[in-house]
């Protein structure tokens, strides 16, 4: 299995629609991919048409005692598990178990039994948590979501400590790209920052993806950008994130288990 990991310092990033996007152009190219939400909002299974009224996830699961395979949605051409509904209470709880148990992320994947080539694409709420702290230890590639802006360039500093914490000393760790969501390129400022990064970080900048009215509208009819307007701007940059993803992650390593996900495939 190869682990993609979509990472923020800030919120507002527009993490989890990249990361749903990604997760659905990725399956459209031929992968097995399985789209986990760690972020408490619960949001990303908005993107794949899961009804809002539905309550299950990982996070109600694992507080029952229960497997994985029950909670995951078939979200058309990804898989995808929803964080699930918590109440204050119940998320509190859950927090603390991920705090003592470092590897409860990567010991689920595990028991999946993924194979190979399938790849899971891990969207994270904003700064340091235990959320985070889970999918960086584990994740093949990182991906860095941030805004053409000064706020959003303030804050890299904290993701390259907290990847090089999580992240850099795994001899399976492949590295990490910064994308730059929401580029307006008729604003100078926007400008200049896309250039600022793109002179200080060279090739760790993945790409741009540019302001696009086709995201939002995609998000209203529970879809996304990609498959609802593959041949709008943010829909072609998309597609060469996802393919850069492909190439980088051939050298991921092979996960070991005996389960299966082919009831879901």
């Amino acid at each position: 299995m190869k682990i993609v990991a979509i990472v923020s310092a800030k919120g507002g990033v527009g993490k989890t629609t990249l990361s749903a996007t990604l997760a659905d152009t990725l399956a459209q190219a031929g992968n097995r991919v399985l789209a986990i939400d760690l972020d408490p909002q619960n949001a990303l299974r908005l993107h794949f048409g899961m009804p809002v009224q539905d309550v299950a996830g990982h996070a109600r699961a694992t507080l029952a005692g229960e497997r994985w395979l029950e909670s995951i949605w078939p979200g058309g051409r990804a898989l995808v598990m929803p964080f699930g509904g918590l109440n204050e209470a119940d998320r509190a709880t859950f927090e603390q178990h991920l705090a003592t148990h470092p590897n409860w992320l990567r010991t689920q994947l595990d028991a999946l039994g993924l194979a190979e080539d399938d790849i899971v694409v891990i969207d994270t709420p904003p700064g340091p948590s235990p959320y985070m702290r889970q999918a960086l230890s584990c994740a093949h590639v990182c991906l860095v979501v941030t805004l053409p802006d000064a706020a959003s360039y303030a804050t890299l500093p904290l993701m390259d400590d907290l990847i090089r914490t999580y992240c850099e000393r795994r001899p399976d760790f492949l590295g990490h790209a910064l994308v730059i969501n929401q580029v307006d390129m008729a604003r100078q400022l926007g400008k200049d920052v896309v250039q600022v990064l793109r002179n200080q970080l060279g090739e760790r900048v993945l790409g741009v993806i540019h302001q696009d009215q086709a995201v939002p509208e995609a998000l209203a009819h529970d879809s996304t950008v990609v498959e609802r307007s593959p041949h709008s701007q943010a829909g072609q940059d998309i597609r060469r994130c996802a393919a850069w993803l492909r190439g980088r992650l051939q050298a991921a390593p092979q996960a070991t288990s005996q389960a299966t996900l082919q009831e879901h495939a």
